[in-house]
């Protein structure tokens, strides 16, 4: 594993428990409403639209959903995923079975909505960040589920993915600390307990504890809720580590309530990473609408 996770890339087979359940979730047995309006038989073409700026991403998911619901609907997307989109800018046209088009319409938005907010305010971050040599990351607060589509839409962004769970990366925290006997032990312990290339992030939230994290050689270190002059205070002991030990530094993370107020201030310390949870927990959805075109 790297000192970043990269997700798995997101597939139809990964998926299809997911959308299949979002689908039965939403249509049951079947669309009644539309069974009673609209002929078996009939086609119909329809676009999904945007209704706000900002970074599409999910296309492919929207595309996998319809295909659920009737394998004969053609989607052709305009854009690509990553993309910057604006106000009634069409992304995607549909053609096909009438009722498949309207079975899929709400899960397909959904998806794609949850999505390109996650992406929208992602790559906001990121552009906060320009200049700097702090990367964006996610966090582990994601909707039960969706974490690999939602960290997905954070590489969409622009970010970069922190690990996928509890199994594909160490990161001691604090309640490990309490429990563990404190920082230089619960690092040791790791260490003899995991694989050799397998970072060992640990939290901290003084100097400190940021120095027995220094002292155990702790491969990143995540400094947690600290002010800003305890940050620079942070960066400067441990660039002096690195000049006094040949280079080898461990890489500094921050996290605990980073808005896109402060992000700017806290790259500026010279820190390497900034985790974000509001880029899953609390981005607003991306307003997409689909219209049939008669």
């Amino acid at each position: 594993m790297g000192r970043e996770s990269q997700a798995t890339s997101i597939t139809r087979e990964a998926l299809l428990p997911l959308l299949t359940a979002a689908l039965k979730e939403d249509v049951g047995s079947r669309d009644i409403t539309s069974s009673a309006l609209i002929p078996k038989g009939q086609l119909a073409k329809a676009e999904i639209m945007i209704r706000r700026e900002g970074v599409i991403a999910g296309l492919q998911v929207a595309e996998w959903v319809f295909s659920l619901t009737d394998a004969r609907i053609k989607f052709q997307p305009t854009v690509k995923d990553g993309q910057k989109v604006y106000p009634d800018k069409a992304v995607a046209f549909l053609e096909g079975p009438s009722r498949g088009i309207l079975a899929g319409e709400r899960v397909a938005l959904n998806f794609l909505g949850h999505l390109s907010g996650i992406a929208t305010l992602t790559r906001a971050f990121v552009d906060k960040v320009k200049g700097t040599s702090a990367k964006i990351l996610e966090t582990r607060k994601t909707l039960p589920g969706l974490r690999l589509l939602e960290k997905y839409a954070v590489r969409v962004g622009g970010g970069v993915n922190h690990r996928m769970g509890l199994y594909d990366g160490i990161l001691i925290k604090d309640n490990h600390l309490r429990l563990a006997g404190g920082v230089e032990k619960a690092v040791a312990l790791a260490r003899s307990a995991s694989q050799k290339e397998t970072p060992i992030e640990v939290e901290v939230s003084s100097l400190q504890e940021f120095r027995q994290a220094l002292a155990a050689k702790a491969d990143l270190i995540l400094l947690d809720n600290m002010k800003l002059p305890e940050m620079q205070e942070a960066v400067r002991l441990r660039n002096a580590v690195a000049r006094s030990k040949g280079g080898v530094k461990p890489l500094l993370e921050v996290s605990g309530g980073v808005t896109l107020e402060s992000v700017r201030p806290i790259a500026l310390t010279g820190v390497d990473r900034i985790s974000v949870g509001a880029l899953t927990h609390s981005a607003p959805t991306l307003n997409i609408a689909l219209e049939v075109v008669r």
